[in-house]
Formats: C-alpha cells, structure tokens, sequence
C-alpha cells in the first residue's frame, strides 16, 4: 500500500482526472479562434505565453495518469527529498510528487504558479490529500520565484509550465541538481531549444524521449 493508492489521495486522484476529462471540450474552446500557427508560436514565445495561458486559466491542463505514476516512482526511486516543480496547475502532478516524498520519509517540494485562481485550487488540493506539509506553493513568474531561495541539493525536476521558459528555469535550479539528479520535462517537444540544451554531449546531462511527451534526463556531472 502506498499513499498514491489508498485514501484520501487515491479517491481525490480519480476525482481530478475525471473532472479534467470533462473540462476537454472547455479547454479547446478557449484557444478554438487560434490558428494552430498562432498556438504554436504562443507556446514557444517567452515573451507572449502569458496570453496563451491567460486564456486557459480555468482549465487543469493536467499531466497524464501514465505521467502522474512516473513521477511517484522516479521519485521513489531516486529516494528523492527534494523537489521542484515548474507549473502546479490545479496540483495533480504535484500531489503524485508529495505522494513520493511522504512514503520516502518526508522532504520538500518547491511548485510555483503564476495565475492566483490555480494557486488557490492546487492548495485546497493538496490539502484535501494531506500532502500541504510537505508542499510550498510560490505565487508568480517562475523566472523570479525560482530565482532565489533554492535548497542546496534538488534530487528532481519537474517542467511543466510556460515551455518557452523550459531553458530558462533548468538554468536556474542547475547548479543545485546533484549528480544523478532528474528531470522531468512534460510536452518537451514544444520547446526544442530545451531539448537541444539536454541532449547536447557536452551538456552534462542523459537524456531521452519518454513515452509520447515526456523528455526524460539525468544530471550525470557538471558542465
């Protein structure tokens, strides 16, 4: 038995999935007069994403169910105790991560949100899976709230905010990652400078497609 799967998490899980499941149609509607050019370049601008998101700020926009269990076992795994998310969203996948860290022993996990609605549905969540002890929620521009304030060593990442800024908040929390150290870039394929930054030889890091949408990578030294 973990905490993934028994209650209060495992109920509430199935709860947000489903509700998320049925926000689909609400979710397309909101960028349905985009082009796919135009959502394309929205994705990838780090100057105009804001506008993007702004529009699905009532929308889960959550990790897969097949995504939520990597990151409970990566976490596992690794015996991670220290975490940080970029993009907690309603905190689906932040929940799945605190899941880990509370059958690991305990720990701290670092999410950061910009739109203040999604912040308060991710707290009332996590508080509701009685996961909110382990969890510190940061309202605002990642690029700021992650800019300070970091622990010495982070154990794993999690990218799943704005992908534009996918280099940028890596480059952030970098100097923190300890050899062995993972990171977890969901829709990675949306933000190639990302991925050319991982995948490069020099660039300290292993790095490989994971299922359909996840960029999975190891720190494996410094640069």
């Amino acid at each position: 038995m973990t905490t993934l799967t028994t209650t209060p998490l495992a109920p509430l899980l199935n709860h947000l999935f489903a509700e998320a499941d049925a926000a689909r149609a609400d979710t397309s509607a909101a960028v349905a007069d985009l082009s796919d050019e135009a959502r394309a370049r929205l994705m990838r601008s780090k100057t105009e994403y804001r506008d993007l998101y702004g529009r699905l700020k009532n929308a889960p926009l959550p990790i897969s169910r097949e995504t939520g269990t990597l990151l409970y076992m990566l976490a596992r795994s690794s015996q991670a105790r220290t975490i940080v998310e970029f993009g907690t969203s309603f905190g689906i996948s932040t929940l799945h991560l605190a899941a880990a860290l509370r059958d690991n022993g305990g720990g701290h996990l670092i999410t950061t949100e910009f739109e203040p609605s999604k912040v308060a549905r991710a707290r009332a969540n996590l508080t509701a899976g009685g996961l909110i002890d382990l969890v510190e929620i940061r309202e605002g521009d990642a690029l700021h709230t992650l800019g300070t304030g970091l622990p010495d060593t982070v154990d794993l990442v999690l990218l799943d905010g704005a992908k534009a800024l996918y280099p940028d908040i890596l480059s952030l929390v970098e100097s923190r990652l300890r050899p062995g150290a993972i990171i977890v870039a969901d829709n990675a394929d949306d933000s190639p400078d990302y991925l050319t930054q991982v995948r490069a030889p020099a660039s300290g890091y292993m790095s490989m497609p994971f299922g359909e949408d996840v960029e999975l990578s190891m720190r494996i030294g410094s640069r």
